[in-house]
């Protein structure tokens, strides 16, 4: 296939990759402008190593871009990691149309930040969603979905590396066959069950101890590693990455009020919540870096709070 591409970041270049890996033609590729102070994008390094077709237009409305789609004769158009929003006519363009990529088992969680949300909600199970495209954002038919467990004490990182990754480069590539041969079929998205969140940034990740200690310690494995939950610490932002989950069964297990300091170890601070406490193993203070959580209660004089 003749294909153009819309992606970003190293999901994109490893679906570019596999692309090209069994023979498909990338005919252009479409990746967002480069924003001063941040990271070179891999995708667009890649593609342009690669010598391809680079696109970077600040908005895919454009006429230009829609120019370019046109100029490339695609069979398909395939989008891994888009943040930019593509139109109706942008993806139409290419012959076969255009299908896309979204780490959620649509029309549950639309939206950005699809993988945080499941895991921050408790849930045991997400997956990955292969859909057409529309105007509506995460709107569209699907042509394949598959799921995959989210284990009680998954984070974040480890469901998508590890699951939805690459989960998702391989069934991009079945989803691109199944048009092909026109063996695909498109099931409109059940509206009825339907979810939308936005971004899961760093007010969504700030911990508030007075919750359950299940829904803290889902916000922290909804979080890790990025944008990483937070809290104060000593007066300190502190935000908390790798934890423990530590239910309290009776009255007297109970070791002062949410948010202290319950006890201080060589390894690990833990810090009531309600229904139990997190063990905190490891950790970034503010203009630090990441830490055993231990070692840092040492250098600056962590102690519980005292017993009453």
């Amino acid at each position: 296939m003749r294909i153009a591409f819309i992606g970003q970041q190293e999901f994109g270049k490893q679906v570019l990759e596999a692309f090209l890996a069994r023979g498909d033609t990338v005919a252009g590729v479409f990746c967002e402008p480069d924003r001063p102070g941040t990271k070179p994008d891999v995708l667009r390094e890649r593609a342009q190593e690669l010598g391809l077709a680079v696109f970077q237009f600040s908005s895919l409305r454009s006429s230009y871009a829609e120019h370019a789609m046109r100029e490339l004769q695609a069979d398909l158009g395939v989008m891994a990691y888009v943040t930019q929003f593509a139109p109706q006519s942008l993806v139409n363009i290419p012959r076969l149309g255009t299908i896309q990529f979204h780490p959620s088992l649509l029309p549950r969680h639309r939206g950005p930040s699809s993988i945080s949300w499941p895991i921050a909600l408790g849930a045991t199970h997400t997956g990955i969603t292969v859909f057409r495209p529309t105007d509506g954002l995460d709107e569209g038919p699907v042509i394949l979905q598959k799921s995959c467990e989210i284990g009680p004490d998954e984070t974040l990182g480890e469901v998508y590396f590890n699951k939805l990754f690459p989960m998702g480069v391989a069934d991009l590539l079945e989803a691109a066959d199944l048009v092909a041969a026109g063996r695909h079929e498109e099931r409109a998205q059940d509206e009825s069950q339907a979810s939308y969140e936005g971004w899961f940034r760093e007010e969504e990740a700030r911990i508030h101890w007075s919750q359950h200690v299940d829904q803290v310690y889902n916000l922290i494995r909804a979080s890790n590693p990025a944008p990483g939950a937070w809290t104060m610490l000593n007066g300190v932002r502190t935000w908390l990455y790798d934890v423990r989950k530590h239910p309290v069964r009776t009255f007297g297990d109970v070791r002062g009020k949410a948010g202290e300091i319950a006890s201080v170890s060589d390894s690990s601070i833990t810090i009531n919540a309600q229904g139990g406490r997190i063990e905190v193993l490891r950790l970034r203070a503010e203009g630090g870096k990441k830490m055993n959580a231990g070692e840092y209660a040492r250098s600056v004089g962590l102690v519980p709070a005292p017993r009453r």
